[in-house]
């Protein structure tokens, strides 16, 4: 079998890298990682994801992918060991819904309280908290994959870490024990993971830049 390359062009410090790097590491696939300083965008970057010109880059025998729930279903479907998707057709696109629903509403409904100030925050936390309690209900037992980790929970992995950074930093609780108890026990047991812990940037070190991030959106937004 001829030696497959597989290079992954992505940012340390993102969350959308880390659902591509989990895919990875769950399926046994040796990869090059290639750290990209999104300051100052690298030819390759650009020269792979002409389009978007953002991180995650997939770049498989030479053919690149962008977009990381792109690039996630590509895995599952390139590499058949370790499957994330359940074989029954119903539930893996059931699976798939869960992952857009995380890719599409939690995700703009996150940033919208990150990035706003006063009432309007305080509008989007509620909307916020809605969404994620929607979310929960996709929750299949420990993981939304069941008893094991799975599509979704890789796609939707990076809430868990980021959304409690997010509660720190602005002072809203989005995911609480007494409203959400379901979600808020699978931040816990997906982070307990060995192959996500190991993946993750340290908690401290990302703390800062996410603070100084928040600060320029924050003074963006009231000039």
């Amino acid at each position: 079998m001829a030696t497959e390359e597989v290079k992954l062009i992505g940012f340390r410090g993102g969350p959308f890298s880390l659902i591509v790097e989990w895919a990875l590491k769950i399926k046994g696939i040796e990869y090059e990682y290639i750290d990209e300083d999104l300051n100052n965008k690298s030819t390759m970057l650009l020269q792979y994801n002409p389009v978007h010109k953002k991180v995650p880059v997939l770049v498989h025998n030479g053919k690149p992918l962008a977009e990381s729930l792109v690039i996630l279903e590509y895995i599952e479907e390139t590499w058949k060991q370790n499957p994330l998707l359940p074989e029954d057709p119903y539930d893996k696109a059931v699976a798939r819904f869960w992952a857009k629903f995380a890719d599409d509403k939690c995700k703009i409904a996150i940033f919208t309280v990150f990035s706003t100030v006063g009432e309007e925050q305080q509008k989007a936390a509620k909307e916020a908290r809605q969404i994620l309690k929607t979310f929960e209900t996709g929750l299949k037992g420990k993981f939304f994959g069941g008893e094991t980790i799975g599509f979704v929970d890789i796609a939707a992995g990076w809430l868990a870490y980021w959304i409690r950074m997010i509660e720190e930093i602005t002072g809203i609780n989005l995911v609480e024990k007494d409203s959400t108890p379901l979600l808020s026990d699978w931040f816990q047991n997906f982070l307990n993971v060995e192959v996500v812990k190991e993946r993750l940037p340290p908690r401290d070190e990302l703390l800062e830049k996410t603070k100084i991030f928040h600060e320029q959106l924050v003074a963006a937004a009231s000039t």
